[in-house]
């Protein structure tokens, strides 16, 4: 009787071992395959990573580019307003060359008059440029003000980041960072065709991976 219940013991035992191993087994593949999702994912992630740093490069590159032409268009403004100075100052000597012209002019063709000569020309009759009247013209074109376009508020931002970019590089002088004046590399994706960065390892529209289209051949081990 014994006997029999150590054997019934035992035959519960391998029986539980059996499921026990079962349910292990299943727990491992899950676990096996959860893993390989967590590598890929891991992978993914640092793609997505690598991708948002290659934007914010090109990003902060066209901010770098907007600065410089907005300094560009402050040292354009100074010089024409210069420009316009010096104009203003032209303006006055010929206005007053005009003054001390007409009275010299009214008492030669006087003297002439009494002499039976005709008068001399005016100075609009010889040439029209000479006219005090042309100049006044001319003044009025050179203070009108070039229209500047809306700026749309992508670029408004991009500008407002630019002048924070100066502002902070100006308060941390041992900051240095080096932009690209230049639109960065692109090349075109295989699966949608959109242009993307060169350097892009997933295209960011299509999600598709980037591959090479001169792939770099491995290199060969040497022989043992």
């Amino acid at each position: 009787m014994g006997d029999e219940q150590e054997i019934m013991c035992k035959l519960e035992n391998i029986l539980e071992i059996r499921n026990k191993t079962i349910q292990m087994q299943k727990i491992k593949s899950r676990l096996k395959i959860e893993f390989e999702a967590l590598e890929s994912e891991e992978k993914h992630l640092k793609e997505y990573k690598q991708e948002m740093d290659l934007l914010l490069q090109e990003k902060m590159a066209h901010v770098e580019e907007l600065r410089l032409i907005h300094a560009d268009i402050n040292v354009m403004e100074s010089t024409i307003k210069q420009s316009e100075n010096d104009l203003n100052k032209l303006l006055e000597t010929t206005r007053r060359l005009h003054d001390e012209y007409k009275p010299l002019k009214e008492h030669v063709d006087a003297l002439r008059m009494t002499l039976g000569l005709h008068r001399l020309p005016n100075l609009n009759e010889e040439e029209e440029k000479l006219s005090l009247d042309y100049f006044e013209k001319q003044k009025a074109e050179w203070q009108k003000e070039p229209h500047e376009p809306a700026i749309p508020e992508s670029l408004a931002a991009a500008a407002a980041a630019a002048q924070q970019l100066q502002v902070s590089r100006k308060q941390d002088a041992r900051q240095t960072a080096t932009f690209r004046q230049q639109p960065p590399p692109m090349k075109a994706c295989l699966s949608c065709h959109q242009q993307i960065h060169r350097n892009a390892p997933i295209c960011p529209l299509c999600k598709a991976k980037s591959r090479s289209r001169n792939p770099k051949k491995p290199k060969r081990k040497p022989d043992e």
